[in-house]
């Protein structure tokens, strides 16, 4: 393939992605483009995305720190950041590694994990809409979970359930099924973007309500687990809850990354992405496989924490100026937001509020602001 007709399907370039730049636009404020090219792929990059996503990454670290140090008992970050090389000892030692530090890693892995798992879908559909959340994977998840309280026999904490295995694994299968099921209708001779939108509303919806059934139909101990869980939270979590979620999010972001040249080829439409090689339903399937299981292990670790697949790589497409979600940036942000989050959960008020409630307050004025941007321009 000659120079001029070289596809540039890294992390910043590719086709339109609603809410973002028309590649016309960026074409003329671009530039050229340094990278890599590998026969007739080019790799790009740009400045801009790497030092927001190196921006994003120290903003990330400094929240993790200041999310172990501050608590019932303020440890200087000092302290903190000794106690984190194993240069401490003492109650300090233990209070940042055993009591703290499971909960500020959970909630940057479930930020990364939910933010990347956006990024996908909202690529692959070309679509802002083009959620976990939406599609019903998180919906799935919740069943599962309030399905383990109610028909397992519930308990009267969380954290016991979680500990016990019960939620994340009964959370995962639901997640699981609820994405062969969405896809299993949408397909039609291949799986297009819109369509399974469109399903996934739908049975977004259906599975909703059979979690109220179970909820109106559970005793008031086990509503009362099953409603603590389906906010979001990070209250119940340990280290057994961190690394079977870092094991997932270290395959499965790599491998999301691995994918950012043919989501780039997919944005140029079906039939030029065909032309070129790329087997698109394949491709589809993949990426709605890691969405699915990165999703999964975020809503079992820490519950359905509402908006960030949602708000983080919109957040992330407009911050790098591209026309698509970058993923490595998405992922930072991610685990910005849910940190943020937290914190602000756990310090700004009397009592402590769960994170899944502050992610939701931050990303419902942003969904209505999109539809009301979306409508404006459908009616010019």
């Amino acid at each position: 393939m000659s120079a001029t007709t070289r596809v540039d399907t890294d992390e910043s370039t590719a086709g339109p992605t609603t809410g973002g730049p028309t590649p016309a636009a960026t074409s003329t404020t671009t530039g050229p483009r340094r990278g890599v090219r590998i026969g007739p792929v080019g790799l790009a990059w740009r400045p801009r995305v790497l030092s927001t996503s190196v921006v994003a990454v120290v903003a990330a670290l400094l929240l993790v720190v200041l999310g172990v140090a501050i608590g019932s008992t303020f440890i200087a970050p000092g302290t903190v950041v000794r106690a984190l090389l194993g240069l401490e000892s003492g109650p300090e030692q233990f209070i940042v590694t055993t009591l703290r530090l499971p909960r500020v890693l959970t909630g940057a892995l479930v930020g990364v994990t939910l933010a990347v798992a956006g990024a996908l879908t909202q690529t692959f559909t070309r679509n802002p809409l083009g959620t976990p959340d939406i599609i019903g994977v998180t919906s799935g998840a919740s069943v599962g979970a309030v399905a383990a309280v109610v028909l397992g026999g519930g308990g009267s904490s969380v954290s016991a359930l979680v500990l016990g295995g019960g939620i994340p694994v009964a959370a995962t299968i639901g997640a699981l099924v609820a994405a062969a099921i969405v896809y299993g209708l949408g397909w039609r001779g291949g799986v297009q973007s819109h369509r399974l939108i469109l399903v996934g509303i739908g049975v977004s919806a259906t599975l909703d309500a059979l979690t109220s059934y179970l909820l109106v139909r559970a005793k008031i101990t086990q509503a009362t687990a099953a409603s603590q869980w389906l906010v979001g939270s990070l209250s119940s979590t340990s280290w057994t809850t961190v690394w079977p979620l870092l094991v997932i999010a270290a395959v499965g972001v790599p491998l999301a990354l691995a994918t950012s040249a043919a989501l780039g080829i997919g944005q140029l439409g079906d039939e030029v992405a065909t032309g070129v090689g790329l087997g698109v339903q394949r491709h589809r399937l993949l990426v709605i496989g890691l969405a699915v299981v990165l999703t999964a292990a975020a809503v079992a670790a820490a519950g359905p924490v509402g908006f960030v697949a949602f708000v983080v790589p919109q957040i992330a497409l407009r911050i790098a100026g591209t026309n698509r979600p970058p993923l490595l940036l998405s992922a930072a942000l991610g685990a910005v937001l849910v940190l943020g989050a937290d914190l602000l959960a756990r310090s700004a008020f009397p009592w402590q509020v769960p994170v899944g409630i502050v992610t939701t307050v931050i990303g419902a004025p942003y969904l209505i602001w999109l539809l009301i941007r979306h409508r404006k321009e459908m009616s010019r």
